[in-house]
């Protein structure tokens, strides 16, 4: 089966309108909270506190639909791929990037000054999940781009993209002085670019 051929098949371009119209949903749904939302910081709120008091739901939702989308684009990026250069890998870990993205959403972090909860441990822990596990994916998924002749040349901005995020997310974690709300969402902010110019990659293989 030629190169041309593979991303030609229709579950394909569903999972991509997938992936787009959930990290649409995400980013209206955060501009929208950030707008609403007057009694928060920007900088210094993470988007965990978002989730808490009013219009909470609303990015709640948000956070399960880029979740499904993860996974709509880990597995559209397989099948739109030369079998050899089709990652198992990459797709489990953006399924497992979108589930720990699903549970942040419903775990409440701890409120400061409040003793710590079970809650707020899963919070923790499957936020960090969330962003390892997505960048991590996407870091093998730009390596897979050098498998395929026809998405080789797409390698040279998506691997030291995902690099990036990659390195990002631990310097998010190391750096505590920083502000933790503009720091953790100029992570969440590299991540969807990457996501976002992937999909745009995608959708021109598919015409």
């Amino acid at each position: 089966m030629s190169a041309s051929i593979v991303p030609a098949h229709p579950a394909i371009r569903r999972a991509r309108h997938i992936a787009s119209a959930s990290l649409a949903v995400f980013v209206t749904a955060a501009i929208a909270l950030h707008l609403v939302r007057t009694d928060l910081d920007p900088v210094a709120s993470q988007m965990s506190l978002y989730l808490i008091g009013d219009w909470g739901p609303l990015l709640q939702i948000a956070y399960v639909a880029l979740g499904a989308g993860m996974v709509a684009l880990g597995w559209a990026l397989r099948e739109a791929h030369a079998p050899q250069a089709r990652s198992a890998a990459a797709l489990l870990l953006f399924v497992l990037a979108g589930m720990s993205l699903s549970t942040t959403a419903y775990a409440w972090m701890d409120m400061p000054g409040v003793d710590r909860s079970l809650e707020g441990l899963i919070h923790g822990v499957s936020a960090q999940g969330a962003f390892l596990f997505a960048t991590t994916g996407m870091v093998v998924q730009a390596l897979g781009f050098l498998r395929d002749p026809a998405w080789r040349h797409a390698a040279r901005w998506a691997l030291p993209w995902a690099l990036l995020c990659f390195a990002s997310v631990w310097i998010l974690a190391a750096w505590r002085e920083a502000p933790r709300g503009l720091a953790q969402k100029s992570v969440i902010v590299l991540i969807l670019g990457w996501m976002a110019c992937v999909l745009r990659a995608l959708a021109m293989r598919l015409r």
